[in-house]
């Protein structure tokens, strides 16, 4: 079994809709996120995936997220908080197709400050 780890970044703003405290108020950070990625079989270059194309898909979902005020965005738009929780179980969801096709997805960790962390995995 081979595990490759990508890491990516972005900014946003957010607020914890009825957190009884700061964090209730409009607050950002500089998310880092690391995607943990899993498998057995490597292409004929000795590959799981290639890291180039496993930053960019982790990039591509984390643009629509950077600069932003992430209450406005779906899902949390609709009344989902934007914890570290949730942000790591959705960018999860939205990674996990871009890399099945050769590998899967086995965790994402989104570090809300530089000791706080959540990771999501389906199991």
């Amino acid at each position: 079994m081979y595990t490759l780890k990508v890491e990516g970044a972005f900014e946003a703003a957010h607020q914890i809709a009825g957190y009884p405290g700061k964090c209730a108020r409009l607050h950002g950070h500089n998310w880092v996120v690391e995607a943990v990625i899993e498998g057995e079989e490597l292409d004929g270059l000795g590959m799981l995936i290639d890291f180039k194309d496993a930053k960019k898909a982790l990039q591509t979902v984390l643009d629509r997220l950077d600069h932003r005020f992430l209450n406005e965005l779906q899902p949390f738009a609709d009344g989902v908080n934007p914890t570290a929780e949730n942000l790591s179980r959705i960018i999860y969801e939205e990674l996990k197709p871009s890399v099945a096709v050769k590998a899967r997805l086995k965790a994402v960790t989104v570090f809300e400050s530089p000791k706080s962390s959540v990771t999501y995995t389906e199991q």
